[in-house]
């Protein structure tokens, strides 16, 4: 399996590092308006559970095996539209919050969450940053999200088999790197983390591999 995605991954590329993994499969769109005011369709919210996701789920094992993930991967922190807000949120108990920039304090992190973006808008990664919600159709997104705010739905088997595919077409647009770097073993990771289980089927478990918890227990 992994040598064929391999295989047709070297055939394909560029066209492959063209596409992205996502639920609708394209980029959301940062639209500069009048005077410093930006129009971001991206949600955060599903954003912040993509990096919940990653930082869980593939991180302790980037960090277990000293990888090195690439700079223009999706996956790079770098890359996070939202991050350098997020890093910035203090949470001193469930209902106290606090902004990092300037100081100010919140009742709930949806407040905290407002107070960015009407003051600092500025410090979104607009240059470089991706949506990283529209990652969420391979990540499992749902499966860290509060369970009250995601509508259970049927599988949707179209739906299921782009994102699979996306997933798939996302790992091997890493090979030319991966090949310089020799890191095989961080597809073959990806793969039976994240791709294997977006089925219909149920019969895959998700994040089979364990996370950050498992591995330091």
């Amino acid at each position: 399996m992994l040598a064929a995605i391999l295989i047709f991954a070297l055939a394909s590329f560029p066209q492959a590092f063209s596409q992205e993994v996502g639920e609708i499969g394209g980029e959301r769109s940062i639209e500069a308006e009048s005077g410093h005011e930006l129009q971001v369709h991206c949600s955060r919210e599903r954003s912040r559970a993509a990096w919940k996701v990653i930082d869980e789920y593939l991180m302790p094992f980037v960090e277990q095996e000293r990888y090195q993930i690439p700079s223009k991967c999706r996956l790079h922190p770098s890359n996070d539209l939202f991050r350098d807000q997020e890093q910035h949120k203090i949470n001193y108990d469930f209902n106290q919050w606090q902004c990092g920039y300037c100081k100010k304090s919140f009742r709930a992190e949806k407040y905290l969450d407002q107070h960015f973006d009407n003051r600092h808008f500025d410090r979104l990664n607009v240059t470089d940053g991706k949506c990283l919600a529209d990652l969420c159709g391979a990540l499992h997104c749902d499966h860290v999200m509060d369970s009250r705010s995601v509508k259970k739905t049927r599988c949707n088997l179209a739906a299921t088999a782009k994102n699979r595919h996306l997933c798939e077409v996302h790992v091997t647009s890493l090979v030319p790197y991966i090949l310089h770097m020799i890191l095989f073993s961080f597809v073959e990771l990806f793969l039976r983390q994240f791709c294997d289980a977006v089925t219909c089927s149920g019969k895959k478990k998700i994040f089979p591999k364990g996370g950050k918890v498992s591995l330091n227990s």
